[in-house]
C-alpha cells in the first residue's frame, strides 16, 4: 500500500463527505502520517499520562498508527480571534468536526478492511480522566512521534497546515510503515528560540505560562464557555471550546519554521 494512495484517498473522501451532508465550509484538506507500531510509542505513559493506551492495547496485532489532521479555513481561525470567548461559528464546529473525523476514520477502517486488515478507532475527544485532565489516548502525542506536528507554547499540535484544526487517529494491522512530515525538533518559534509568545499574552484566563499549560485554569474556561453555549438558542450544550491560543497567532494556519530536516549530502 502507498501512503500517497492513502492520503490522496483521504482527501477525497473528505471533500466529497463535506459535499453529501451539505457542511459548512470550515476545513481545509487534511494531511495524514503513518507510523510502525513500534518501541517509540511505549514513551506516551512517561510524556502523556500514566494510564495511557499503547498502540497494542487497542489491537495486539496492530503494526501501524495512522494519525490525521482536517486544518480549519482562515475564514474560521480568524473569525475566532476577537473577544475573549469563542465565536459561534467555533463553537457550531466542534460537533461538526468530531463527526468528519470519525467519518473519516470508518473510511480508512473500511479501507484497510477490504484488503483483509483490522483497524481499531479511537475517539476524537471525551476520553480522558477528569481528575487529571489527561487523555488516555492523545492524538496530540501520537502527532508528535508520528511526524505530524510539534507541540507549541500553548500544548496545542503545530502541523505543515498549522494548528487551528482537529486530530484524529488509528491503529491497523497493515504494514504502511514511517512517513512523517515533520523531521525537524521544534516548529513553535519561542521553542525554537524566536521571540513569540502570542499564545501566552493572548490567553484570556493566563493558563499558558512558560512551565507549560495549566490545565485546571484552562478547563475552567472550557466549562464556562460551554455554559455560554448552552444558554444560546440552537446551540449543543456539551461545547466546550476556546481557542485563543491557536488563533490569529504565526502558527494557526502554516508552521512558521522549515518541518523537514535539510538533507545534506
Amino acid at each position: 500500500m502507498e501512503i500517497n494512495t492513502l492520503r490522496e484517498l483521504v482527501t477525497g473522501f473528505c471533500q466529497k463527505r463535506i459535499k453529501q451532508k451539505q457542511l459548512p465550509r470550515w476545513w481545509r484538506d487534511p494531511i495524514l502520517v503513518t507510523a510502525k507500531a513500534d518501541e517509540r510509542f511505549s514513551i506516551l505513559p512517561k510524556i502523556a499520562a500514566s494510564n495511557h493506551y499503547l498502540p497494542k492495547d487497542l489491537l495486539g496485532s496492530c503494526r501501524t498508527v495512522v494519525v490525521f489532521f482536517i486544518p480549519f479555513t482562515p475564514e474560521l481561525a480568524n473569525g475566532n480571534i476577537e473577544g475573549k470567548f469563542p465565536s459561534n461559528e467555533w463553537g457550531q464546529s466542534l460537533s461538526f468536526t468530531n463527526n468528519l473525523i470519525q467519518d473519516i476514520s470508518e473510511f480508512i477502517q473500511d479501507y484497510f478492511a477490504g484488503y483483509g486488515y483490522r483497524s481499531e478507532l479511537t475517539p476524537a475527544t471525551y476520553n480522558f480522566d477528569p481528575e487529571s485532565l489527561t487523555a488516555r489516548w492523545s492524538h496530540k502525542h501520537l502527532a508528535h512521534i508520528s511526524g505530524l506536528g510539534r507541540f507549541g507554547m500553548n500544548a496545542q499540535m503545530i502541523t505543515p497546515l498549522g494548528s487551528a484544526g482537529r486530530l484524529g487517529s488509528l491503529v491497523t494491522q497493515a504494514k504502511m510503515g514511517n512517513n512523517p512530515l515533520v523531521t525537524v525538533n521544534e516548529l513553535c518559534l519561542n521553542k525554537a528560540g524566536h521571540d513569540c509568545l502570542k499564545c501566552m499574552h493572548n490567553c484570556p484566563v493566563q493558563a499558558v505560562t512558560l512551565k507549560g499549560i495549566d490545565r485546571h485554569r484552562c478547563n475552567r474556561r472550557l466549562q464556562a464557555n460551554r455554559k455560554k453555549f448552552a444558554a444560546k438558542p440552537n446551540m449543543s450544550d456539551d461545547i466546550e471550546v476556546c481557542a485563543k491560543c491557536v488563533s490569529g497567532m504565526p502558527c494557526s494556519l502554516k508552521s512558521p519554521l522549515q518541518c523537514e530536516a535539510l538533507i545534506t549530502p
